[in-house]
Protein backbone atom coordinates (compact mmCIF):
# COMPACT_ATOMS: atom_id res chain seq x y z
CA UNK A 1 0.00 0.00 0.00
CA UNK A 2 1.08 3.58 -0.68
CA UNK A 3 0.64 4.35 3.01
CA UNK A 4 3.61 2.16 3.89
CA UNK A 5 5.99 2.96 1.04
CA UNK A 6 8.95 5.24 1.65
CA UNK A 7 10.08 8.20 -0.43
CA UNK A 8 13.11 10.46 -0.04
CA UNK A 9 12.51 13.25 2.45
CA UNK A 10 9.61 11.52 4.22
CA UNK A 11 9.02 12.62 7.82
CA UNK A 12 7.95 10.18 10.53
CA UNK A 13 8.61 6.45 10.66
CA UNK A 14 9.65 3.96 7.97
CA UNK A 15 6.86 2.03 6.27
CA UNK A 16 6.68 -1.11 8.42
CA UNK A 17 6.87 0.72 11.75
CA UNK A 18 4.35 3.20 10.40
CA UNK A 19 1.85 0.37 9.87
CA UNK A 20 2.33 -1.03 13.36
CA UNK A 21 1.90 2.42 14.92
CA UNK A 22 -1.30 2.88 12.91
CA UNK A 23 -2.55 -0.50 14.17
CA UNK A 24 -1.93 0.53 17.80
CA UNK A 25 -3.74 3.86 17.45
CA UNK A 26 -6.68 2.49 15.52
CA UNK A 27 -7.17 -0.51 17.79
CA UNK A 28 -7.48 1.82 20.77
CA UNK A 29 -9.69 4.25 18.85
CA UNK A 30 -12.08 1.43 17.95
CA UNK A 31 -12.30 0.24 21.56
CA UNK A 32 -12.88 3.75 22.93
CA UNK A 33 -15.56 4.62 20.38
CA UNK A 34 -17.31 1.27 20.80
CA UNK A 35 -17.38 1.61 24.58
CA UNK A 36 -18.80 5.11 24.28
CA UNK A 37 -21.90 3.94 22.38
CA UNK A 38 -22.16 0.13 22.36
CA UNK A 39 -22.89 -0.12 26.09
CA UNK A 40 -26.16 1.83 25.75
CA UNK A 41 -27.94 -1.16 24.26
CA UNK A 42 -26.96 -3.27 27.30
CA UNK A 43 -28.40 -0.93 29.96
CA UNK A 44 -31.70 -2.87 30.38
CA UNK A 45 -29.81 -6.15 30.86
CA UNK A 46 -27.39 -4.48 33.31
CA UNK A 47 -30.35 -3.13 35.31
CA UNK A 48 -31.88 -6.61 35.58
CA UNK A 49 -28.60 -8.34 36.44
CA UNK A 50 -27.56 -5.85 39.13
CA UNK A 51 -31.16 -5.41 40.37
CA UNK A 52 -31.22 -1.62 40.00
CA UNK A 53 -33.57 0.81 38.27
CA UNK A 54 -33.21 1.54 34.58
CA UNK A 55 -32.72 5.22 35.35
CA UNK A 56 -29.79 4.50 37.65
CA UNK A 57 -27.94 2.56 34.95
CA UNK A 58 -27.84 5.65 32.72
CA UNK A 59 -24.71 6.66 34.63
CA UNK A 60 -22.94 3.60 33.23
CA UNK A 61 -23.00 5.54 29.97
CA UNK A 62 -22.94 9.11 31.30
CA UNK A 63 -20.03 8.47 33.68
CA UNK A 64 -17.81 7.40 30.78
CA UNK A 65 -18.82 10.34 28.61
CA UNK A 66 -18.52 12.90 31.41
CA UNK A 67 -15.05 11.86 32.59
CA UNK A 68 -13.77 11.68 29.01
CA UNK A 69 -15.11 15.12 28.13
CA UNK A 70 -13.72 16.74 31.28
CA UNK A 71 -10.18 15.49 30.68
CA UNK A 72 -9.69 15.76 26.89
CA UNK A 73 -8.06 19.20 26.99
CA UNK A 74 -5.98 18.27 30.04
CA UNK A 75 -4.45 15.25 28.33
CA UNK A 76 -3.78 17.20 25.13
CA UNK A 77 -1.68 19.59 27.25
CA UNK A 78 0.04 16.79 29.20
CA UNK A 79 1.21 15.22 25.94
CA UNK A 80 3.71 18.06 25.44
CA UNK A 81 5.18 17.36 28.87
CA UNK A 82 5.42 13.57 29.01
CA UNK A 83 5.44 12.69 25.29
CA UNK A 84 2.90 11.00 23.03
CA UNK A 85 4.08 7.43 23.62
CA UNK A 86 4.10 7.64 27.41
CA UNK A 87 0.64 9.23 27.59
CA UNK A 88 -0.87 6.89 25.00
CA UNK A 89 0.55 3.80 26.71
CA UNK A 90 -0.69 5.04 30.10
CA UNK A 91 -4.18 5.70 28.75
CA UNK A 92 -4.25 2.30 27.05
CA UNK A 93 -3.21 0.55 30.25
CA UNK A 94 -5.84 2.34 32.33
CA UNK A 95 -8.51 1.61 29.72
CA UNK A 96 -7.61 -2.09 29.56
CA UNK A 97 -7.40 -2.59 33.34
CA UNK A 98 -10.70 -0.81 33.93
CA UNK A 99 -12.27 -3.00 31.23
CA UNK A 100 -11.32 -5.93 33.46
CA UNK A 101 -12.91 -4.08 36.38
CA UNK A 102 -16.12 -3.44 34.41
CA UNK A 103 -16.39 -7.10 33.41
CA UNK A 104 -15.94 -8.21 37.04
CA UNK A 105 -18.27 -5.59 38.56
CA UNK A 106 -20.87 -7.03 40.93
CA UNK A 107 -22.61 -3.76 41.83
CA UNK A 108 -23.71 -0.61 40.05
CA UNK A 109 -21.38 1.57 42.15
CA UNK A 110 -18.37 -0.51 41.16
CA UNK A 111 -19.39 -0.53 37.50
CA UNK A 112 -19.92 3.24 37.36
CA UNK A 113 -16.58 3.85 39.10
CA UNK A 114 -14.81 1.63 36.57
CA UNK A 115 -16.59 3.38 33.73
CA UNK A 116 -15.47 6.82 34.98
CA UNK A 117 -11.86 5.60 35.12
CA UNK A 118 -12.27 3.95 31.73
CA UNK A 119 -13.44 7.27 30.28
CA UNK A 120 -10.30 8.95 31.63
CA UNK A 121 -8.12 6.31 29.99
CA UNK A 122 -10.05 6.68 26.74
CA UNK A 123 -9.65 10.47 26.80
CA UNK A 124 -5.87 10.14 27.23
CA UNK A 125 -5.69 8.23 23.95
CA UNK A 126 -8.44 9.90 21.89
CA UNK A 127 -7.05 13.36 22.66
CA UNK A 128 -3.74 12.61 20.91
CA UNK A 129 -4.56 9.79 18.48
CA UNK A 130 -4.62 12.01 15.34
CA UNK A 131 -1.50 13.83 16.56
CA UNK A 132 0.38 10.51 16.78
CA UNK A 133 -0.71 9.64 13.26
CA UNK A 134 0.58 13.00 12.08
CA UNK A 135 3.91 12.41 13.81
CA UNK A 136 4.51 8.95 12.28
CA UNK A 137 3.20 9.61 8.73
CA UNK A 138 4.74 12.06 6.24
CA UNK A 139 2.80 15.18 5.29
CA UNK A 140 2.15 13.82 1.79
CA UNK A 141 -0.04 11.09 3.34
CA UNK A 142 -1.72 13.17 6.06
CA UNK A 143 -5.11 13.45 4.33
CA UNK A 144 -5.15 9.77 3.47
CA UNK A 145 -4.37 8.49 6.98
CA UNK A 146 -6.80 10.94 8.58
CA UNK A 147 -9.41 9.72 6.10
CA UNK A 148 -8.90 6.17 7.30
CA UNK A 149 -9.08 7.34 10.92
CA UNK A 150 -12.32 9.25 10.23
CA UNK A 151 -13.65 6.16 8.45
CA UNK A 152 -12.85 4.07 11.51
CA UNK A 153 -14.53 6.47 13.96
CA UNK A 154 -17.63 6.94 11.82
CA UNK A 155 -18.00 3.24 11.09
CA UNK A 156 -17.40 2.26 14.72
CA UNK A 157 -20.01 4.73 15.94
CA UNK A 158 -22.63 3.43 13.52
CA UNK A 159 -21.78 -0.29 13.83
CA UNK A 160 -21.53 -0.29 17.65
CA UNK A 161 -25.27 -0.82 18.28
CA UNK A 162 -25.38 -3.76 15.84
CA UNK A 163 -22.28 -5.37 17.34
CA UNK A 164 -23.56 -4.80 20.87
CA UNK A 165 -26.91 -6.37 20.04
CA UNK A 166 -25.19 -9.36 18.43
CA UNK A 167 -22.97 -9.96 21.46
CA UNK A 168 -25.88 -9.60 23.88
CA UNK A 169 -27.97 -12.07 21.88
CA UNK A 170 -25.37 -14.77 22.57
CA UNK A 171 -23.55 -13.71 25.76
CA UNK A 172 -23.90 -11.55 28.88
CA UNK A 173 -23.19 -7.81 29.07
CA UNK A 174 -19.84 -8.45 30.78
CA UNK A 175 -18.44 -9.58 27.42
CA UNK A 176 -18.90 -6.08 26.02
CA UNK A 177 -15.98 -5.10 28.28
CA UNK A 178 -14.05 -8.37 28.27
CA UNK A 179 -13.41 -8.18 24.53
CA UNK A 180 -11.24 -5.12 25.19
CA UNK A 181 -8.70 -7.08 27.23
CA UNK A 182 -6.78 -8.98 24.48
CA UNK A 183 -7.05 -6.03 22.10
CA UNK A 184 -5.74 -3.66 24.78
CA UNK A 185 -2.76 -5.89 25.54
CA UNK A 186 -1.83 -6.07 21.85
CA UNK A 187 -2.18 -2.30 21.47
CA UNK A 188 0.04 -1.62 24.52
CA UNK A 189 2.77 -3.90 23.15
CA UNK A 190 2.66 -2.21 19.75
CA UNK A 191 2.68 1.25 21.35
CA UNK A 192 5.78 0.58 23.42
CA UNK A 193 7.51 -1.06 20.48
CA UNK A 194 6.96 1.32 17.57
CA UNK A 195 5.59 4.74 18.61
CA UNK A 196 8.59 7.07 18.99
CA UNK A 197 9.51 8.19 22.49
CA UNK A 198 9.62 11.96 22.29
CA UNK A 199 11.15 13.60 25.36
CA UNK A 200 9.19 16.29 27.16
CA UNK A 201 9.16 19.50 25.11
CA UNK A 202 8.76 21.73 28.13
CA UNK A 203 9.46 21.60 31.83
CA UNK A 204 7.47 24.68 32.68
CA UNK A 205 4.86 24.39 35.46
CA UNK A 206 1.59 22.75 34.49
CA UNK A 207 -1.45 25.05 34.31
CA UNK A 208 -3.46 23.49 37.15
CA UNK A 209 -5.87 26.44 37.33
CA UNK A 210 -6.56 26.15 33.61
CA UNK A 211 -7.02 22.39 33.94
CA UNK A 212 -9.58 22.85 36.74
CA UNK A 213 -11.51 25.52 34.83
CA UNK A 214 -11.43 23.41 31.67
CA UNK A 215 -12.83 20.37 33.49
CA UNK A 216 -15.57 22.44 35.15
CA UNK A 217 -16.55 24.09 31.85
CA UNK A 218 -16.73 20.87 29.85
CA UNK A 219 -18.33 18.87 32.67
CA UNK A 220 -20.99 21.52 33.34
CA UNK A 221 -21.85 21.68 29.63
CA UNK A 222 -22.40 17.91 29.54
CA UNK A 223 -24.55 18.04 32.69
CA UNK A 224 -26.57 20.98 31.32
CA UNK A 225 -27.24 19.11 28.10
CA UNK A 226 -28.31 16.03 30.06
CA UNK A 227 -30.62 18.04 32.36
CA UNK A 228 -32.27 19.82 29.42
CA UNK A 229 -33.21 16.44 27.96
CA UNK A 230 -35.48 15.62 30.94
CA UNK A 231 -38.88 17.16 31.63
CA UNK A 232 -39.83 19.05 34.78
CA UNK A 233 -39.23 22.44 36.34
CA UNK A 234 -36.55 21.10 38.70
CA UNK A 235 -34.59 19.69 35.79
CA UNK A 236 -34.89 22.96 33.91
CA UNK A 237 -33.55 24.87 36.90
CA UNK A 238 -30.70 22.37 37.23
CA UNK A 239 -29.88 22.81 33.55
CA UNK A 240 -29.82 26.59 33.93
CA UNK A 241 -27.48 26.34 36.94
CA UNK A 242 -25.13 24.02 35.06
CA UNK A 243 -25.30 26.28 32.02
CA UNK A 244 -24.41 29.40 34.03
CA UNK A 245 -21.60 27.48 35.70
CA UNK A 246 -20.24 26.47 32.29
CA UNK A 247 -20.38 30.07 31.01
CA UNK A 248 -18.65 31.54 34.07
CA UNK A 249 -16.00 28.82 34.15
CA UNK A 250 -15.48 29.20 30.40
CA UNK A 251 -14.92 32.95 30.67
CA UNK A 252 -12.54 32.39 33.58
CA UNK A 253 -10.72 29.74 31.52
CA UNK A 254 -10.21 32.18 28.61
CA UNK A 255 -9.00 34.87 31.03
CA UNK A 256 -6.55 32.40 32.55
CA UNK A 257 -5.24 31.17 29.19
CA UNK A 258 -4.45 34.71 28.09
CA UNK A 259 -2.34 35.32 31.20
CA UNK A 260 -0.80 31.94 32.04
CA UNK A 261 2.95 31.66 31.26
CA UNK A 262 2.32 28.21 29.75
CA UNK A 263 -1.43 27.89 29.11
CA UNK A 264 -3.29 24.60 29.07
CA UNK A 265 -4.58 25.40 25.58
CA UNK A 266 -2.62 27.94 23.47
CA UNK A 267 -5.28 30.33 22.21
CA UNK A 268 -2.84 31.48 19.54
CA UNK A 269 -3.87 28.41 17.50
CA UNK A 270 -7.24 30.03 16.93
CA UNK A 271 -5.58 33.04 15.31
CA UNK A 272 -5.55 30.90 12.18
CA UNK A 273 -8.98 31.48 10.66
CA UNK A 274 -8.71 28.21 8.74
CA UNK A 275 -8.15 26.24 11.95
CA UNK A 276 -10.95 28.05 13.84
CA UNK A 277 -13.48 27.73 11.02
CA UNK A 278 -12.66 24.03 10.58
CA UNK A 279 -13.25 23.51 14.32
CA UNK A 280 -16.62 25.32 14.20
CA UNK A 281 -17.62 23.38 11.09
CA UNK A 282 -16.79 20.15 12.90
CA UNK A 283 -18.86 21.14 15.94
CA UNK A 284 -21.97 22.01 13.89
CA UNK A 285 -21.71 18.85 11.79
CA UNK A 286 -21.39 16.58 14.82
CA UNK A 287 -24.46 18.26 16.35
CA UNK A 288 -26.30 17.08 13.23
CA UNK A 289 -24.88 13.58 13.46
CA UNK A 290 -25.65 13.40 17.19
CA UNK A 291 -29.28 14.38 16.56
CA UNK A 292 -29.65 11.83 13.79
CA UNK A 293 -28.07 8.92 15.66
CA UNK A 294 -30.37 9.45 18.64
CA UNK A 295 -33.56 10.35 16.73
CA UNK A 296 -33.59 7.54 14.18
CA UNK A 297 -33.81 4.64 16.70
CA UNK A 298 -36.93 6.27 18.16
CA UNK A 299 -38.36 6.69 14.67
CA UNK A 300 -37.61 3.10 13.66
CA UNK A 301 -38.84 1.47 16.88
CA UNK A 302 -41.54 3.72 18.37
CA UNK A 303 -43.11 4.98 15.12
CA UNK A 304 -42.39 2.29 12.51
CA UNK A 305 -42.50 -0.64 14.95
CA UNK A 306 -39.20 -2.32 14.09
CA UNK A 307 -37.35 -4.39 16.70
CA UNK A 308 -34.17 -3.07 18.30
CA UNK A 309 -32.02 -5.45 16.25
CA UNK A 310 -33.70 -4.60 12.93
CA UNK A 311 -33.43 -0.90 13.80
CA UNK A 312 -29.71 -1.38 14.29
CA UNK A 313 -29.47 -3.11 10.91
CA UNK A 314 -31.22 -0.14 9.27
CA UNK A 315 -28.17 1.92 10.29
CA UNK A 316 -25.87 -0.31 8.22
CA UNK A 317 -26.02 1.79 5.01
CA UNK A 318 -24.65 4.79 6.93
CA UNK A 319 -21.25 3.21 7.74
CA UNK A 320 -21.21 1.63 4.28
CA UNK A 321 -21.45 5.15 2.85
CA UNK A 322 -18.59 6.28 5.06
CA UNK A 323 -16.51 3.27 3.98
CA UNK A 324 -17.13 4.12 0.34
CA UNK A 325 -16.35 7.83 0.66
CA UNK A 326 -13.84 8.51 3.43
CA UNK A 327 -10.68 6.91 1.96
CA UNK A 328 -11.22 8.63 -1.42
CA UNK A 329 -11.94 11.96 0.29
CA UNK A 330 -8.71 11.61 2.26
CA UNK A 331 -6.69 10.98 -0.90
CA UNK A 332 -8.31 13.96 -2.62
CA UNK A 333 -7.43 16.13 0.40
CA UNK A 334 -3.74 15.37 -0.26
CA UNK A 335 -4.10 16.84 -3.78
CA UNK A 336 -6.80 19.51 -3.60
CA UNK A 337 -7.94 22.07 -0.98
CA UNK A 338 -9.54 20.15 1.90
CA UNK A 339 -12.05 22.95 2.55
CA UNK A 340 -13.63 22.49 -0.89
CA UNK A 341 -13.94 18.72 -0.55
CA UNK A 342 -15.43 18.92 2.95
CA UNK A 343 -17.94 21.58 1.83
CA UNK A 344 -19.12 19.31 -0.99
CA UNK A 345 -19.42 16.46 1.50
CA UNK A 346 -21.51 18.58 3.87
CA UNK A 347 -23.83 19.48 0.98
CA UNK A 348 -24.40 15.79 0.20
CA UNK A 349 -24.92 15.13 3.92
CA UNK A 350 -27.56 17.89 4.05
CA UNK A 351 -29.40 16.35 1.08
CA UNK A 352 -29.46 12.98 2.87
CA UNK A 353 -30.81 14.55 6.06
CA UNK A 354 -33.58 16.35 4.14
CA UNK A 355 -34.54 13.01 2.59
CA UNK A 356 -34.64 11.34 6.02
CA UNK A 357 -36.75 14.17 7.44
CA UNK A 358 -39.23 13.60 4.59
CA UNK A 359 -39.65 9.84 5.09
CA UNK A 360 -43.25 8.73 4.45
CA UNK A 361 -45.45 7.17 7.13
CA UNK A 362 -44.72 3.57 6.08
CA UNK A 363 -41.41 3.52 4.20
CA UNK A 364 -39.81 0.41 2.78
CA UNK A 365 -36.54 -0.71 4.35
CA UNK A 366 -34.67 -0.09 1.07
CA UNK A 367 -35.99 3.48 1.00
CA UNK A 368 -34.62 4.15 4.49
CA UNK A 369 -31.36 2.50 3.48
CA UNK A 370 -30.84 4.67 0.38
CA UNK A 371 -31.40 7.89 2.34
CA UNK A 372 -29.04 6.73 5.11
CA UNK A 373 -26.45 5.75 2.50
CA UNK A 374 -26.48 9.30 1.09
CA UNK A 375 -25.91 10.68 4.61
CA UNK A 376 -22.99 8.31 5.14
CA UNK A 377 -21.38 9.22 1.81
CA UNK A 378 -21.72 12.93 2.57
CA UNK A 379 -20.33 12.65 6.09
CA UNK A 380 -17.50 10.44 4.88
CA UNK A 381 -16.57 13.06 2.26
CA UNK A 382 -16.66 15.80 4.88
CA UNK A 383 -14.95 14.44 7.98
CA UNK A 384 -11.47 13.39 6.86
CA UNK A 385 -10.70 16.52 4.75
CA UNK A 386 -11.99 18.73 7.57
CA UNK A 387 -9.78 16.94 10.11
CA UNK A 388 -6.86 17.35 7.71
CA UNK A 389 -7.64 21.07 7.46
CA UNK A 390 -7.55 21.42 11.25
CA UNK A 391 -4.32 19.53 11.85
CA UNK A 392 -2.44 20.95 8.86
CA UNK A 393 -3.19 24.50 10.03
CA UNK A 394 -1.65 23.89 13.46
CA UNK A 395 2.11 23.68 13.88
CA UNK A 396 3.65 20.28 14.61
CA UNK A 397 4.45 21.58 18.12
CA UNK A 398 0.74 22.22 18.63
CA UNK A 399 -0.51 19.02 16.96
CA UNK A 400 -1.35 17.48 20.35
CA UNK A 401 -3.48 20.50 21.26
CA UNK A 402 -5.14 20.48 17.84
CA UNK A 403 -5.93 16.79 18.22
CA UNK A 404 -7.55 17.54 21.58
CA UNK A 405 -9.67 20.32 20.06
CA UNK A 406 -10.79 17.92 17.34
CA UNK A 407 -11.88 15.34 19.95
CA UNK A 408 -13.68 18.00 22.01
CA UNK A 409 -15.64 19.25 18.97
CA UNK A 410 -16.74 15.70 18.18
CA UNK A 411 -17.72 14.85 21.76
CA UNK A 412 -19.65 18.04 22.46
CA UNK A 413 -21.33 18.12 19.09
CA UNK A 414 -22.72 14.65 19.68
CA UNK A 415 -23.76 15.55 23.25
CA UNK A 416 -25.58 18.69 22.14
CA UNK A 417 -27.29 16.73 19.38
CA UNK A 418 -28.50 14.10 21.84
CA UNK A 419 -29.78 16.86 24.15
CA UNK A 420 -31.80 18.41 21.31
CA UNK A 421 -33.60 15.12 20.71
CA UNK A 422 -34.18 14.70 24.45
CA UNK A 423 -35.80 18.13 24.66
CA UNK A 424 -38.03 17.43 21.66
CA UNK A 425 -39.13 14.05 23.01
CA UNK A 426 -39.74 15.49 26.49
CA UNK A 427 -42.04 18.16 25.08
CA UNK A 428 -44.08 15.51 23.26
CA UNK A 429 -43.80 12.80 25.96
CA UNK A 430 -47.42 12.97 27.13
CA UNK A 431 -49.01 13.09 23.67
CA UNK A 432 -48.54 9.54 22.37
CA UNK A 433 -46.54 7.84 19.65
CA UNK A 434 -47.84 10.06 16.85
CA UNK A 435 -46.53 13.14 18.62
CA UNK A 436 -43.28 11.31 19.29
CA UNK A 437 -42.97 10.85 15.55
CA UNK A 438 -43.47 14.58 15.08
CA UNK A 439 -40.75 15.24 17.69
CA UNK A 440 -38.33 13.00 15.80
CA UNK A 441 -39.16 14.67 12.50
CA UNK A 442 -38.66 18.11 14.03
CA UNK A 443 -35.32 16.94 15.45
CA UNK A 444 -34.23 15.84 11.97
CA UNK A 445 -35.12 19.26 10.55
CA UNK A 446 -33.02 20.84 13.32
CA UNK A 447 -30.18 18.55 12.16
CA UNK A 448 -30.69 19.90 8.63
CA UNK A 449 -30.49 23.45 9.99
CA UNK A 450 -27.26 22.67 11.88
CA UNK A 451 -25.78 21.19 8.70
CA UNK A 452 -26.72 24.27 6.69
CA UNK A 453 -24.95 26.33 9.36
CA UNK A 454 -21.91 24.06 9.00
CA UNK A 455 -22.00 24.59 5.22
CA UNK A 456 -22.13 28.36 5.70
CA UNK A 457 -19.11 28.25 8.04
CA UNK A 458 -17.28 25.97 5.65
CA UNK A 459 -17.97 28.21 2.66
CA UNK A 460 -16.70 31.24 4.59
CA UNK A 461 -13.26 29.65 4.94
CA UNK A 462 -12.92 29.42 1.17
CA UNK A 463 -12.28 33.17 1.23
CA UNK A 464 -9.51 32.58 3.78
CA UNK A 465 -8.11 29.91 1.49
CA UNK A 466 -7.97 32.29 -1.49
CA UNK A 467 -6.22 34.89 0.68
CA UNK A 468 -3.70 32.27 1.84
CA UNK A 469 -2.97 31.19 -1.76
CA UNK A 470 -2.47 34.80 -2.86
CA UNK A 471 -0.08 35.43 0.04
CA UNK A 472 1.96 32.36 -0.95
CA UNK A 473 2.23 33.72 -4.50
Amino acid sequence: MALFTDQPGDEGLPGRERGLAMAAVMTMTTMAVFDGSMVNIALPQIARTLDVSAGATVWVSNGYLLSAAMTLAIFAALATRIGFRSLFALGLTVFTLTSVGCALSSSLDMLVTMRVLQGIGGAATLSIGPAILRSVFPNRLLGRILGINALLIGTSTAVAPVLGGTILSAMSWQWLFAINIPLGIIAVILTLRVIPHNPAKTREPFDFAGAFLSAVTLGALIMAADAFSHPGNDDLMTAVIYGLTAILAGLAFIWRQRRAPKPLLPLGMFASSRFSLAALTSLASFVSQGITFVALPFLFQSVYGYSAFVSALLFTPWPIGIILAAPHAGRLADRYPAAIISTVGLSVFAIGLVLLAQLPENPQAWDIGVRSLICGIGFGCFQSPNNCEMLSNASRENSGYASGVLAIMRTFGQCLGAAVVGVMLSIMASRGAMQEGHAVQLSLWIAVTATVLAIAISVSRLGSLRTHVQEQK
